[in-house]
């Protein structure tokens, strides 16, 4: 098979840090206030800034505390879970590498006796008519190394006893979130919005705010994940007072992204932005034989990490059908069409296409021919 003529302008795939936005350069971190205390007024108001567009561009209610947190999501979700559970059972839900770790440290590390573990098969999702309102709910909204997501926020009970506690890095901005329905959330820049790393986002309803006011856990909390002050909720942190020193760069080019999602049309354009990535891959495995989706129920699918991998009908088998994947994705990345579209390195074999809003769908539909180069030339191999 000849190589395509047309190569995606763009090659960067990545689920995480994923594409900058379309016409990102250097030159929007410009007016950063980079060399200033990042408690002075200039700082703080661009911190601050970052609260007031993630309210605005997401439509979160005005009574949802939003903060800017240290160490991405991983950061933001174990601030969560250490601050807020043990007060009653907890319920994890886990189909995929991340769910998995979040079980992981409230069963091994936060030690909470009355804890259930939901588990699904690599593709599926967990039960969601099992779980038990009466406690805690730790889940993501969509798992990036599977490519599952929750189909919607309806299987949540708006009369529920316990927090919702969501870890959505790779959907929001490109899904829609139910704010009635999620008591804390925390995501990242760098992953929706092509953002860069190390700072976590933090969102926190009325109930989430009278847990950590009435509820002291029975272990030691670093600096870092102190979220309340006195027996009340430190307030600060949800000005644009950080915890600790904020990178303003990484501010600065956040504020870049919103404001170009902003200009686009809003969240709605970003979700269809993705949706349309997605339906594009979808018709494309639908007229392929030697590939299709991990995830086999659609409505459950992810638009943004989308994770596939070699059909029955690719004609490879035993090691050379496991090791083809990496072998497409070191090819593209070798020429230069499409970087770090391997699986997670925890999944199984497979090949993983971040799909959300800074992806250009005429850089997808690019992609796609090289994708049945790249299987040919594996396959001429073998």
């Amino acid at each position: 098979m000849n190589k395509p003529n047309s190569r995606p302008r763009s090659p960067y795939f990545s689920s995480g840090p994923c594409a900058k936005r379309p016409g990102w350069s250097l030159d929007v971190l410009a007016d950063a206030t980079v060399g200033r205390l990042h408690r002075s007024q200039a700082a703080s108001t661009k911190v601050s800034a970052v609260i007031d567009e993630t309210r605005a561009l997401l439509k979160i209610p005005n009574d949802y505390r939003i903060g800017v947190v240290a160490g991405s999501d991983t950061g933001a979700f174990e601030i969560s879970m250490w601050s807020l559970l043990g007060q009653r059972g907890v319920d994890v839900l886990a189909w995929d590498a991340f769910g998995g770790g979040w079980a992981v440290d409230v069963v091994d590390q936060l030690k909470i006796s009355d804890a259930r573990v939901l588990e699904a098969e690599f593709g599926q999702i967990s039960d969601l008519t099992a779980v038990d309102f009466s406690h805690d709910i730790v889940f993501a909204w969509n798992g990036t190394s599977s490519g599952v997501r929750v189909p919607n926020a309806d299987w949540i009970s708006a009369d529920r006893e316990g927090l919702t506690i969501c870890d959505a890095t790779s959907a929001v901005f490109a899904m829609r979130i139910d704010w009635s329905k999620i008591d804390v959330t925390t995501w990242s820049w760098q992953k929706v919005l092509g953002g860069e790393a190390a700072h976590g986002m933090l969102v926190l309803s009325p109930r989430a705010v009278e847990r950590l006011e009435s509820y002291v856990p029975p272990r030691p909390l670093p600096k870092l994940f102190r979220l309340t002050k006195d027996g009340k909720l430190n307030e600060g942190i949800f000005q644009g007072a950080t915890i600790n020193t904020p990178s303003l760069l990484c501010v600065e080019d956040v504020l870049d992204a919103m404001r170009w999602a902003e200009g686009i049309g809003g969240l709605e354009a970003q979700i269809e932005r993705s949706e349309n990535n997605l339906a594009t891959i979808a018709q494309w495995v639908e007229k392929t034989n030697w590939i299709e989706f991990v995830v086999e129920d659609p409505e459950i699918r992810s638009c943004t990490s989308i994770c596939l991998k070699l059909s029955d009908a690719c004609g490879l088998t035993g090691e050379a059908r496991d090791a083809a994947p990496k072998h497409i994705a070191d090819l593209l990345a070798e020429e230069g069409v499409a970087y770090d579209i391997n699986a997670y390195h925890e999944s199984p074999p497979g090949l993983r296409i971040w799909a959300g809003a800074t992806v250009e769908l005429s850089d997808v539909e690019d992609l796609l021919p090289w994708l049945d180069w790249a299987f040919s030339e594996v396959g001429a191999t073998n």
